[in-house]
């Protein structure tokens, strides 16, 4: 799993069957402490509802393809959950607003 932003969404009215009526997501890793970017950015399916600006986790590979959403579809990212809070070490880092 990754801890990312979600910096934008994309749109396709011409896509694979089995993504039709799922939401594309544009997400940017980042650093676990600061939540500042920290890698590319690439695009996911939205399994929760997330939005911009929302810091989410994220799942890549085979695993992508396991929610309710993504089953059985052609997928390698899934945001899967959004976070309310990050504790590292007995200090939050981060607390949704």
């Amino acid at each position: 799993m990754l801890l990312a932003r979600v910096i934008g969404t994309v749109v396709s009215t011409r896509k694979s069957e089995k993504l039709t009526g799922t939401k594309l997501l544009i997400i940017e890793p980042v650093d676990f402490q600061k939540q500042k970017a920290d890698g590319k950015p690439l695009v996911a399916i939205d399994s929760v509802g997330a939005g911009e600006g929302e810091i989410v986790l994220v799942v890549q590979g085979s695993s992508a393809r396991l929610t309710e959403t993504t089953k059985d579809t052609p997928v390698d990212a899934t945001v899967m959950a959004i976070v309310d809070y990050v504790d590292i070490e007995g200090k939050r880092t981060f607390a949704k607003s």
